[in-house]
């Protein structure tokens, strides 16, 4: 997908004259680069320190190390699977082949590549992902659990290959900060994890190419950090890469510096990429959980290398571990809001690992879990190797004591989220929360007082998710539309106002009106001349949930969706549907009585335009069934929809 010259307008439009300059800056800098590379300083005697301290292998769970092991035997055998797309060439892999378009990437000076273009480049997150260099984490860690040199010497081989085929800004792999800053992670985790084969050095700070490699890769990211309205999540991933790198291979004349810039940086886009309540402003859960991973990391590197961090940093990572604990469902299942792209900070667990169990098993290592916490059953290998770096939370002199919360909070009201608990696991997430981050809202949906609804961690009206970002406009809209969650629409037409893929022109603002724990009520001002008002409230006793939608103003077309999980199938009958589902082999179902003023309709899996879809993951869809009632609003109308639960 190519971007107009229209888009390039808009994205201006959102920019402010500092963002603007530095842009400029960039710019006239990337220009001056294409031709003049300088040389990686001379750091002969380097050598690594930053190793595991001794028992930390043992530590880990052996069920956990068993999965390891299996995921470690997929990769040797060649096989894997990116974002839906199974693959089978990873034992020589082309670091520029897109397996989903069948296109390979052209070579050339990293910015003067059109990454954007899928007919020129491929997908181009199909591409990135490998050379994330996550696959050769899970090697290395397989290694150092077993000790069989196999597995050391496929990373070896392979990241020599990436070093010789990638020179420094050549090809698209150094296009994009977050990809380098990653990388840098998963290189020094790679040079942990081998520390006891005899090749490690060689490999590593012995090996000019590597040096270099490392060397370019840290100036990158000190030259062109993510700016403005761009800084988030990205900008995270850049300066925990950055940090983690300056101390870990700290053989650079640079290296104090970038350290010490850095942590910083860090630390001040920590606190502006998350509200004090702890979760984070993109409102978008898997970017949570991604700027929580890379935070943790960048932390245990400077724990591991003696360096102070600043004492801000610990606590934005504590708020938002706390806030983490607070919003998961019964099965550990974080709400489905907002942008997903199956990110991950560090990757050394085999499949059928919890990522959030895994990240709540880490918070609790590192700052002790309160007791409202839900109990994590599941194990991991991550959390014994991460947490033994991180010097613990209440023997840190430099973080700032802070009150946590002595129950398990419901109403995050900076954030506008909602979640309302009932009996027999009841969950309810209610969105009355800002539009999105910084001015682009660049991983917001259009889904302003949209609900989701759980029962026993099975999705009833479930957030369609996401799919796709690039090279896809229909399912990228659809998927991000006000239609495609379980909110209100009128005259056709999104909340908010798409600009591009990642750029929102206009913002809906909602504010909560009402919140307790059975209660929600909030309204948001989307359309013009309208304000739509949602009243959620939760009857324990009657394991029901009622949703109440007021119109308010002149005469508007009316649609109003729900849309079910994919393990859940619908008989709708005129304004009444019966859903069942299995759980654990049990029977479960549910009546959802729906406004008898509209005329509804099911729809699954339709493509022209598309509706009934869900994503599980990146670049997964699977048909599901909405029901879309439709009719007409004048005046103060309203509409109440009520889902019973069965005993």
């Amino acid at each position: 997908m190519t971007l107009s010259a229209g888009w390039y307008l808009r994205r201006l439009s959102r920019m402010g004259p500092r963002e603007v300059g530095g842009r400029v800056g960039d710019a006239v800098r990337r220009r001056r680069w294409k031709s003049a590379r300088p040389d990686c300083p001379d750091v002969t005697g380097a050598r690594f320190t930053a190793v595991l301290p001794p028992g930390a292998i043992a530590a880990v769970p052996q069920d956990a190390a068993k999965r390891l092991i299996a995921e470690a035997d997929r990769l040797m055998a060649g096989q894997t699977e990116f974002f839906g797309v199974d693959r089978d060439d990873l034992a020589d892999p082309d670091w520029w082949f897109d397996p989903k378009t069948g296109r390979r990437a052209p070579w050339g000076y990293a910015f003067d590549l059109p990454y954007r273009d899928e007919e020129a480049v491929g997908d181009i997150k199909q591409i990135w992902e490998l050379s994330r260099h996550q696959y050769l984490t899970v090697l290395a860690a397989a290694y150092a659990i077993t000790g069989d040199e196999r597995y050391a010497e496929r990373v070896a081989e392979h990241l020599r290959l990436w070093w010789t085929a990638n020179a420094p800004l050549r090809g698209v792999h150094w296009i994009s900060g977050i990809e380098l800053g990653i990388r840098l992670l998963s290189w020094v985790w790679i040079r942990r994890l081998l520390d006891g084969w005899p090749g490690a050095a060689g490999l590593f700070e012995d090996n000019p190419v590597a040096v270099n490699q490392i060397w370019h890769h840290q100036r990158w990211l000190a030259a062109f950090p993510s700016r403005g309205s761009s800084a988030n999540n990205h900008i995270i991933a850049e300066v925990a890469g950055l940090a983690a790198a300056a101390c870990a291979f700290g053989w650079y004349p640079e290296s104090a510096r970038w350290r010490d810039d850095a942590l910083r940086s860090l630390e001040r886009h920590l606190r502006a990429n998350t509200f004090l309540s702890g979760l984070n402003r993109e409102l978008a859960t898997e970017y949570h959980g991604l700027v929580l991973e890379l935070g943790l990391a960048a932390v245990a590197e400077a724990d591991a290398a003696g360096v102070p961090v600043p004492g801000a940093t610990r606590l934005v990572l504590l708020r938002m571990t706390d806030a983490l604990a607070a919003v998961v469902d019964n099965r550990l299942r974080p709400p489905r809001q907002g942008d997903a792209d199956d990110g991950h900070g560090l990757v050394v667990d085999g499949t059928g690992t919890d990522r959030w169990g895994s990240l709540l098993a880490t918070g609790d290592a590192v700052f002790g879990r309160l007791a409202w916490w839900p109990k994590v059953t599941g194990t991991d290998v991550r959390t014994p190797l991460l947490a033994v770096l991180v010097r613990p939370y209440a023997k840190d002199g430099t973080a700032p004591a802070v009150a946590r919360p002595a129950s398990r909070p419901g109403h995050f009201a900076d954030a506008g989220m909602t979640i309302l608990r009932g009996p027999e696991e009841i969950w309810c997430r209610c969105d009355g929360g800002p539009h999105g981050f910084l001015s682009i809202a660049a991983h917001a949906h259009a889904d302003a007082l949209s609900v989701e609804v759980r029962h026993d961690g099975v999705d009833v009206l479930a957030d369609p998710g996401t799919y796709c970002y690039h090279g896809q406009p229909e399912w990228r809209q659809y998927f991000r539309s006000t239609l495609g969650h379980n909110t209100l629409q009128l005259d056709g037409a999104d909340q908010s106002v798409s600009g591009g893929p990642f750029l929102w022109t206009r913002h809906a603002r909602s504010r909560v009106l009402a919140a307790d724990t059975t209660r929600w009520c909030a309204e948001h001002d989307g359309y013009e001349d309208s304000v739509h008002r949602r009243r959620v409230e939760l009857t324990a006793e009657s394991q029901e949930l009622k949703v109440i939608d007021e119109v308010h103003g002149p005469g508007r077309s009316v649609r109003l969706a729900f849309h079910l999980g994919p393990a859940v199938t619908a008989d709708l009958v005129q304004n009444r549907a019966v859903l069942t589902w299995t759980r654990d082999g049990e029977d479960r179902s549910a009546v959802l009585d729906l406004p008898g003023e509209l005329s509804w309709r099911a729809h699954r899996g339709e493509s022209g335009p598309p509706l009934g879809w869900y994503s599980a993951g990146f670049g997964r869809k699977e048909p599901t069934t909405t029901l879309v009632g439709s009719g007409f609003a004048e005046g103060v109308q309203g509409f109440t929809t009520v889902l019973r639960f069965q005993g």
